[in-house]
């Protein structure tokens, strides 16, 4: 085989570094980025909860979840800065500590992870779009919904869900796959309409009654016994509670920190959310606790609080109101899984074989294989705990972490090969023994024994929020030590 037929077997458009010209990712940027991140439903409700249901200090939850995204806030900017400064995604520089053999198939886990989540994402983006059709039916005609069509059920759907699922999958692969500058517009566009909305729900809620909403929401501030020794236990519950929830980006966050134009503008957009998380904290507590009080007015409904924005949604009498939070609901929902799920599915895919993918044919496997998932998620998969296994996988995530860390600053010192990135030659830097680097895969399979201990071993169950870190710190230990000079 040629010399030039080997090399592009790793080289692919989509994988080289980025043109310093399309470098154009700044501080605000990142700031929608992690705007998109925490502005889901499952955000929405994992912040309300806290403060809410588990009956914590106010400032408790405030500085837990703080603390929390500030180790995220450090974790990324570790991991971003070199795909930063040399412009390539993480599965590429996963080569340097694995071996080009090695970060194929250890980089394809966060394919497996990233499919089966858009799958299940998938699904419920496809319930708030099916809800809205209904809404829409409902108020043409409020007895179209009973006509017999709408009544006959396949594997769990009717006509209307798999209109929905098939909409939902068809309008993600064909927004998600044009490119990062298409994409970079949709994550703004989400992160500001999505914070518009909830301005505008804000003072639906204050002006629906100015001082039972404002009284609401000063009744749920606690602010008293805040240096308690009692409270460093749930402190760091719910920092980890808070860490777990973004450890799925931080591993695959140089696909997107590639683009950033400087360190600085990385570590300031970082930053910002920290920024994100009070604000969306702030309008998502006071919207629940406005909503809740409307609700206690009616005495079937006292200490019924509902976290869940849905369950909100169900409780409006307005139709406007409803097409138009489940609008924003759908679009939140999509650029989530644009970032956390489909683009680090993408480059994964297209390393695992860099001649045969293109970002359109890996958009294809995703929209595929996302809506087998969704489809058959609600009769079957949900049914048969196929999410401990998933969990297994993302296992992984940690671990390659640490040893990306702990190859980049501690043993190769921030040094890249950018040549050798791509060789498949013998003598290339990156070769090791075959295409496997065999130090780094053993810290990585011991420090996955650690991380997935806390998911199967009941004795270490309460350890499994801090699973990820524990995974990422044994294994960048372990790998310096085999590793150093």
């Amino acid at each position: 085989m040629s010399q030039q037929k080997i090399k592009k077997t790793l080289i692919n458009w989509d994988l080289v570094t980025v043109n310093p010209n399309n470098k154009t990712w700044d501080w605000k940027d990142l700031f929608c980025f992690w705007g998109v991140n925490i502005q889901s439903v499952i955000g929405f409700s994992l912040i309300a909860s806290l403060y809410l249901i588990y009956n914590l200090n106010t400032a408790v939850v405030l500085f837990g979840t703080i603390l929390g995204t500030f180790f995220v806030y450090i974790f990324c900017n570790l991991i971003g800065k070199p795909s930063q400064k040399f412009g390539l995604p993480f599965v590429v520089l996963l080569r340097s500590s694995l071996g080009f053999r090695g970060a194929q198939f250890f980089g394809l886990l966060r394919s497996i992870v990233g499919i089966f989540m858009f799958g299940i994402q998938t699904y419920f983006l496809s319930k708030a779009i099916g809800f809205l059709i209904r809404v829409l039916m409902y108020s043409v005609d409020n007895s179209i919904l009973q006509k017999e069509i709408l009544l006959v059920f396949f594997i769990g759907l009717n006509i209307i869900d798999w209109a929905a699922i098939l909409i939902s999958i068809m309008l993600q692969t064909y927004l998600f796959s044009v490119g990062m500058n298409y994409n970079k517009k949709l994550i703004k566009f989400s992160a500001l309409i999505i914070y518009a909305a909830m301005i505008m729900f804000f003072f639906i809620v204050l002006l629906s009654d100015v001082k039972l909403t404002a009284q609401s929401f000063i009744d749920v501030l606690d602010f008293q016994n805040i240096f308690n020794p009692n409270n460093v236990g749930p402190i760091i519950t719910v920092a980890g509670t808070t860490f777990t929830f973004f450890s799925i980006i931080i591993l695959s966050f140089g696909d997107f920190s590639r683009y950033v134009k400087n360190e600085q503008e990385l570590k300031k957009g970082n930053l910002s959310l920290i920024l994100n998380l009070i604000i969306f904290s702030f309008f998502a507590l006071f919207i629940v606790t406005g909503a809740d009080a409307f609700q206690n007015l009616n005495e079937q409904n006292v200490e019924m609080i509902l976290t869940n924005p849905t369950d909100i949604i169900g409780k409006l009498d307005n139709i406007l109101l409803v097409s138009l939070a489940l609008i924003f609901i759908i679009i939140a929902s999509a650029s989530t899984n644009l970032i956390a799920n489909f683009i680090p599915s993408q480059y994964t895919l297209i390393n695992f074989d860099p001649s045969s993918f293109s970002l359109k044919s890996a958009s294809y496997v995703i929209a595929i294989f996302g809506f087998i998932i969704g489809v058959f998620w609600l009769t079957f998969l949900s049914q048969v705990g196929v999410l401990s296994y998933i969990d297994t996988i993302g296992a992984f995530f940690g671990p390659l972490f640490g040893l990306m860390i702990a190859d980049f600053y501690m043993v190769k010192k921030g040094k890249l090969e950018n040549k050798d990135i791509y060789s498949l030659e013998t003598n290339g830097t990156y070769y090791y023994s075959g295409g496997w680097h065999l130090k780094g895969v053993y810290s990585l399979i011991l420090g996955f024994i650690f991380s997935a201990s806390t998911i199967w071993n009941t004795n270490f169950m309460f350890l499994q929020s801090y699973s990820w870190i524990i995974g990422a710190f044994v294994t960048a230990f372990v790998y310096y030590l085999l590793a150093r000079e």
